[in-house]
Parts: structure tokens; C-alpha cells; sequence
């Protein structure tokens, strides 16, 4: 079908539409069934070699390798995620500008950013859940605790923030799951705010610091040697590459899920059938065995979501951080 004929057949069926409607509707319906007949461009909202870099890419060349057409990553980063996704929410609604965006840039940055440039559920269509990340609540091996039930009794017994943690950033995951635990817990501890994990980790395995609460990839070998220890993650199941270490929520607090994570998604207005392609697609490819071991070999864990999934998921993640946040009085900056 020619798109002359399909204009035709628009206007036919339309009397009652403004005439230049059709020509408009035709190329529309053209764009959607020739998806994606050209280059696509995967948002990065931070800097080369992160996880979430790493999980742009290698949804990328899932999408590549499926439907033939290139789909390239480009990192933005800045503002916590929120230049990258400014740019995917003033992009052109047609699916060739897609974001990999995070916890961040979907629910936690509206918390921690008095100005934010977009509406991050009215600027986005929603298309799929991609992964997820452990957090860990390590120690130096001389800290007077072996356990999480000890160390929360540690605490108690120091008094408020006479116990400190390292983390990379005020706002980060690793901040607001201790800030969530110790609301929890009963307990305060003082926050040393570093400048990325690898510093945190330096100044714990020297004893610096004796505690951290941070993503665990970076310290598992460290936790693995006898280095460090770990007394808990964050995630709602235990992790598959330290599936000896319990989770928080099954040593005394159940339902505690801090476990930072990355989804798709597109500028508002996609048309229907681009997101819905999208999101079976990208959905499918999490499923898959290559994939998972990809996402997997990255440090995460897949967390496999369609489009409803996905919002259903902000709406909790929202609803969860805004009390924590809340709780921690934390100013927006």
C-alpha cells in the first residue's frame, strides 16, 4: 500500500476530521509499521564504564541483533541522571531516542532536586524493566559486630551517630537504604559522604572507616577474601553471587527491598504500537538466558517488567523513598 492510498483511505473514513488531519494520521500510521527503519539512539545518563552504562549496552545490542537496525549508546551524564533524561523527554516521540534511566531519574531525584527539568511520569513513556542492584551493609573485619543483630545493638549501645558509614553521595542508594534501615532499626549513624565507591572502599579496608552502605559489586571480592565483612543486602532475595550473606529483611525486617534499578523508557507520547514493540521486545530479551548472564556478569540481576510492571513498580518505589526521605529531613538541594 502506497502512503498516497493510505491518505485516501484516512479521508474516506474521516469526513468529520479537519482534512489536513489525514495526511498527518498517514504518516503516523507509516512511521509505526516500517518500526525502526533507522538508527536508534539509547540514552546513557551517566559516564562510560558504570553499570549503568554497561546495561544501555547491552540492551542495545540485544535490540540491534533483533531487529537489524543499529541502536547506539550515548552517555550524557550530569544532575544525577537528569541531563541524559531532559534529553529523551524533549526528544521527538517517535522511538528513536530511547532513555536507560534509573531509580534516579524515575522517583528519587524528585526528592533531592528543588528544580527538576522534566515531569518523570508525565515527560516519559514507560516501557520495561531491565535489572537491579544489591546494596551492602559491610564492615571491617574489627568491627565488634558479626552480625546485623549486633550491630544494630552496637549502635544502640554508642548512642546517635557516634557509629559512621562511608557512601559515594547524600542521595545516593547507598545513603537513603541506610537512612531506610535505621528508621527501621531505631538507630542514627553519622554519614561520611565520599567521592565515589572505590574512596569509600580504600578507607574501609584500611580502617578508616569500619562501615559502608553501598552497591555491593565493587566489594564483593574484597567480601569474598575475608577482607570485609558483610552483614546484610539490601535486596528483597539474596544475591546471586553472595548467596551466603542474608538479606536485611530476613534477619528482623521484613519487607525491606533497597535495591537500586534501571529500566527503558521513551519520551511521553510514543504511538502505541512503537512502545508496545519496545516493551514486548526488551521484556523478552531480559527473559533470555544470553542476556541475563550479560546483565549478570555487569554485577546486577535481571528484573524482567513489561510497561505495566514498570509503573506499577515506580508507584511503590515512590511512595517508599518520599517517607525515607521525609524521615532523614533531607533538603532538596
Amino acid at each position: 500500500m502506497t502512503l498516497t492510498m493510505r491518505r485516501r483511505s484516512l479521508l474516506a473514513g474521516s469526513l468529520a476530521a479537519p482534512m489536513l488531519a489525514a495526511p498527518t494520521l498517514a504518516r503516523h500510521g507509516w512511521a509505526q509499521s516500517a518500526y525502526p527503519d533507522k538508527q536508534i539512539k539509547m540514552v546513557v545518563p551517566f559516564a562510560p564504564g558504570g553499570t549503568t552504562d554497561l546495561l544501555g549496552r547491552i540492551v542495545a545490542q540485544y535490540l540491534s541483533e533483533q531487529w537489524g537496525q543499529q541502536v547506539i549508546v550515548e552517555n550524557k551524564a550530569g544532575a544525577g541522571g537528569n541531563v541524559g533524561a531532559e534529553l529523551v523527554a524533549k526528544s521527538p516521540p517517535d522511538g528513536y531516542t530511547l532513555l536507560l534511566g534509573t531509580i534516579g531519574t524515575a522517583v528519587t531525584n524528585n526528592f533531592l532536586y528543588k528544580s527538576m527539568p522534566f515531569d518523570s511520569v508525565k515527560s516519559f513513556t514507560p516501557l520495561a524493566l531491565v535489572g537491579e542492584v544489591a546494596n551492602v551493609l559491610a564492615v571491617h573485619p574489627s568491627f565488634p559486630a558479626k552480625n546485623l543483630q549486633e550491630f544494630v545493638a552496637y549502635c544502640k549501645k554508642q548512642g546517635p551517630n557516634k557509629v559512621s558509614y562511608g557512601s559515594p553521595a547524600v542521595g545516593g542508594s547507598g545513603h537513603l537504604a541506610m537512612e531506610y534501615f535505621g528508621e527501621l532499626a531505631g538507630i542514627k549513624v553519622e554519614h561520611v559522604v565520599y567521592r565515589g565507591s572505590s574512596l569509600v572502599m580504600k578507607d574501609l579496608l584500611a580502617g578508616h572507616i569500619q562501615v559502608t552502605m553501598d552497591n555491593l559489586p565493587p566489594y564483593l571480592q574484597h567480601i569474598q577474601s575475608g577482607a570485609l565483612r558483610a552483614l546484610g543486602v539490601s535486596s528483597g532475595k539474596r544475591w546471586f553471587s553472595l548467596p551466603e550473606c542474608p538479606t536485611i529483611a530476613e534477619q528482623g525486617y521484613p519487607g525491606f527491598d533497597a535495591a537500586p534499578w534501571w529500566y527503558v523508557s521513551g519520551p511521553a507520547g510514543l504511538p502505541p504500537e512503537i512502545a508496545t514493540k519496545l516493551s514486548t521486545e526488551i521484556t523478552k530479551g531480559v527473559k533470555s538466558e544470553g542476556v541475563i548472564k550479560k546483565i549478570r556478569d555487569a554485577g546486577a540481576a535481571e528484573l524482567a517488567g513489561d510497561a505495566a510492571a514498570l509503573v506499577k513498580h515506580m508507584q511503590s518505589e515512590h511512595a517508599k523513598w518520599k517517607k525515607v526521605v521525609e524521615a532523614a529531613k533531607l533538603e532538596p538541594q
